[in-house]
């Protein structure tokens, strides 16, 4: 749009060429500055900073394509127009190289051309500057996000850290049990958790739990949930034989259950936990709609557990049940939070678990070896939070 905040210059050494110029641009509403030569004119885009420049291209001294290169190089964005009464085809293609917008030829008979030319220069430069800040204020919000994103990524591993740390090392008892896991999170926190310790040198006790949804919200209702367990267990001895945790086990899920809703986490979770006397090798466990069911192994046979139970979170009144089993002399048992069946080639829920079931069958010997059966350890993306958790004894 032409106003008389638009500064253009006109360097002509023809006087009343550049005088004619200068008024029909004056009389369309451009403020003119004029210059008799091209050192002149070059003076004064350094002291008046004009948006466009005109300039002659046959001068004495410092000629167009002089003024040209220097502004191509000191100025690039300012755009300029050539015009000559010259036409030699050479000297049009040495301009328009070194940046000229437009070449018109003298004398001009029709000002209205130049105006247009001017006015089409000026507004593919506004574009070109708007383009400019556009990409300046585009790179300072990358910046920002980049920024962000490293504060995020350091504040996930911080979690990460944590939550690994909450988690307990391989532990071997006395009596040849063995209980070892191993989390491969979809994120960088995972809503898959596992907790297990031996109580009073008998009683070993675990569970695995997988809450709803991924990322930091899930993560932190494990934090919560390992709190919570770790209290009971301390102030109500849950699993301090297996006469409690047959009374204890449902108190325990329906503790956790309340706290979810009147916590508002908006999660639920699903839950595998037992406890094992590792005297008689009896195992009482609860199912809160934990899938897949664990597996047992026992040589060459693998079985899932038998047993039901609603999720944790979902239903206020809800009720688990124990299940007991007596445990071989050698076996190994093999839970998995439902991450893994998203690894299974088949697409049918059946078909996936008794693939699982294939091929955890002959290499349940320790945590190692059902990792490299499922090549878990070589998942980058997983599609969902995959936890395993092994007990093994007289492999």
């Amino acid at each position: 749009m032409s106003d008389l905040s638009r500064r253009l210059l006109i360097i002509d050494d023809d006087a009343p060429v550049r005088q004619s110029i200068a008024a029909y641009l004056h009389d369309s509403n451009y403020h003119v500055l004029e210059a008799a030569n091209g050192a002149e004119g070059l003076a004064l885009v350094q002291q008046q900073c004009p948006d466009l420049v005109i300039t002659d291209l046959r001068m004495p001294g410092i000629d167009g394509l002089h003024v040209l290169q220097q502004l191509h190089e000191h100025s690039p964005d300012l755009p300029v127009i050539v015009i000559s009464g010259a036409g030699v085809i050479g000297d049009v293609v040495s301009a328009l190289r070194l940046g000229a917008r437009d070449y018109l030829i003298k004398p001009i008979l029709d000002m209205e051309v130049l105006v247009h030319s001017v006015a089409k220069a000026l507004e593919n430069r506004d574009l070109l500057m708007e383009n400019q800040r556009y990409r300046e204020k585009l790179e300072q919000a990358n910046r920002g996000l980049r920024e962000n994103l490293r504060v995020l990524e350091r504040d996930q591993l911080a979690g990460r850290q944590v939550q690994r740390r909450l988690m307990p090392s391989r532990l071997l008892t006395a009596e040849g049990y063995e209980i070892a896991h191993h989390i491969v999170p979809s994120l960088y926190l995972s809503g898959d958790f596992v907790d297990y310790a031996h109580i009073r040198k008998r009683y070993l006790a675990f569970y695995l739990a997988d809450v709803s949804g991924h990322g930091a919200s899930s993560a932190f209702v494990t934090i919560w949930l390992k709190h919570l367990v770790s209290r009971m267990v301390r102030e109500e001895g849950l699993f301090g034989d297996g006469d409690s945790f047959e009374t204890g086990a449902d108190l325990m899920l329906q503790t956790v259950n309340r706290e979810l809703h009147e916590t508002r986490l908006n999660h639920h979770l699903t839950f595998f936990v037992g406890v094992i006397d590792t005297h008689t090798h009896q195992m009482r466990y609860v199912v809160a709609g934990h899938l897949p069911m664990p597996i047992l192994v026992q040589g060459d046979k693998a079985e899932y557990l038998q047993g039901q139970g609603r999720p944790v979170g979902i239903f206020k009144d809800a009720h688990w049940k124990v299940h007991k089993v007596a445990l071989p002399e050698n076996f190994s048992l093999i839970c998995f939070s439902d991450g893994v069946l998203e690894i299974m080639p088949p697409k049918d829920l059946q078909e996936k678990e008794a693939c699982l079931l294939d091929q955890v069958a002959g290499n349940a010997a320790s945590l190692e070896s059902v990792c490299d059966a499922l090549s878990i350890r070589s998942i980058n993306d997983a599609p969902d939070d995959i936890a395993i958790l092994t007990i093994t004894r007289g492999k």
